[in-house]
């Protein structure tokens, strides 16, 4: 069985899969941002198997860097890990947020996060090969403004959204060249369209979908594997924004994140 950390798990989609992945007889490391909620979900879970908890701030990057230290130091036989955590557009009208670092609020949850987390873990996902790195990306994607990452002109809720999932996508694949051979598999999947979430909610959009019908998707590339850098709709090998697959455009992605990151 596997050691899996999942971000964002007290709620929403996450929530669902940490008690599917316990009940099939893997230990779940549940990340939250409240110190409360995620030791109720810990108890919840505890009474269907092996979970512990974690809690951190993504929006704050030296939060994520401590999180990945205790999962590693706790946890060295971590082989899984499910970035799902993220922020949705916010409410109608809402103006443009900070993460306590002082970045976009959407490209610093939905994508720097993933990032840093991701690459202080990836040590230990190496020594616990075969690995799995799950990203939970979006059909929504929009190519980021290299003149303006941090969305500081003409923002919008939406295309913030969009722009850091889209670049979630092209690290994906990035990494997943880096990786190739290593045992680490990278993958991002779309779950479902605007499941019934709070962060759907907020947006001020009617669900179309439940977490049940996003939950195998992300439980195919955690239990089954199938590959590396593979986009996936649902359970479906899919095609992620063309953009994201440029060598060029990733390249320039990685310069613009090494220099959003030593800010």
């Amino acid at each position: 069985m596997s050691t899996i950390l999942i971000t964002g798990a007290t709620s929403g989609l996450g929530r669902y899969v940490a008690f599917e992945l316990v009940r099939d007889g893997h230990l779940v490391l549940a990340h939250g941002r409240d110190a409360r909620r995620t030791e109720r979900l810990v108890s919840e879970l505890r009474t269907e198997g092996e979970a512990e908890g974690f809690v951190a701030d993504l929006a704050s990057l030296a939060a994520v860097r401590e999180l990945a230290g205790k999962v590693s130091l706790a946890h060295p036989d971590l082989d899984v890990l499910v970035n799902n955590a993220g922020v949705g557009a916010g409410a109608p009208g809402a103006g443009r947020e900070l993460s306590l670092d002082g970045h976009e609020l959407r490209l610093a949850v939905n994508y720097l996060a993933p990032v840093v987390l991701t690459r202080e873990l990836l040590p230990v996902l190496r020594r616990n090969t075969p690995a799995r790195i799950v990203n939970v990306g979006s059909v929504g994607q929009e190519p980021v403004a290299f003149d303006d990452p941090e969305f500081a002109r003409g923002y919008d809720g939406f295309a913030a959204y969009r722009r850091s999932k889209f670049a979630l996508a092209a690290f994906t694949f990035t990494l997943a060249e880096e990786t190739a051979g290593s045992g680490v598999a990278v993958n991002v999947v779309h779950p479902a369209t605007f499941m019934d979430t709070a962060m759907v909610r907020e947006g001020g959009v009617a669900p179309w979908s439940s977490v049940a019908d996003g939950a195998p998707g992300v439980l195919a590339l955690v239990e089954e594997g199938v590959g590396s850098g593979g986009y996936f709709d649902g359970t479906a090998a899919a095609r992620a924004h063309e953009g994201a697959y440029e060598v060029g455009t990733r390249e320039r992605l990685a310069r613009v994140t090494g220099q959003l990151l030593a800010v």
